[in-house]
């Protein structure tokens, strides 16, 4: 469920919200689970399109930023898991290898923190 609607968010088919960039697909889903303030969707707004702090992907940035929360010494296996599919995790890069589309980068994002146990998800999750 979480992957699929953060998917949807980003292509604009999740019905009731607006289309959201990379970054706010993935952290406007995984919300209650990290505990990450309401505010949160808005303010990474800036943040796609590689206009996350260094250049990094932004759905890479959010799902950082998650971590770092409630889990961060998960982060560097984060980097890894996301450098293993996306080839880098600074936007530009993996645009120009496309080996993983925008899209991709947000269902990977999604994948590694949808497995992060010991959080509690809420699937019906409306923020």
């Amino acid at each position: 469920m979480p992957i699929t609607k953060a998917k949807n968010l980003f292509l604009g088919k999740e019905e009731g919200l607006e289309r959201m960039n990379c970054a706010q697909s993935v952290i406007h889903v995984f919300q209650d689970k990290f505990h990450i303030e309401k505010d949160a969707v808005a303010s990474f707004k800036s943040y796609g399109g590689g206009r996350a702090p260094e250049g990094v992907c932004g759905a890479y940035y959010a799902a950082k930023y998650a971590l770092e929360r409630i889990a961060p010494e998960k982060t560097e296996e984060l980097k890894d898991f996301f450098i293993k599919h996306a080839g880098s995790v600074i936007c530009k890069e993996i645009k120009a290898e496309k080996k993983l589309p925008c899209l991709g980068c947000v269902e990977k994002s999604a994948e590694f923190l949808k497995n992060i146990k010991n959080v509690s998800y809420k699937a019906d999750h409306t923020r």
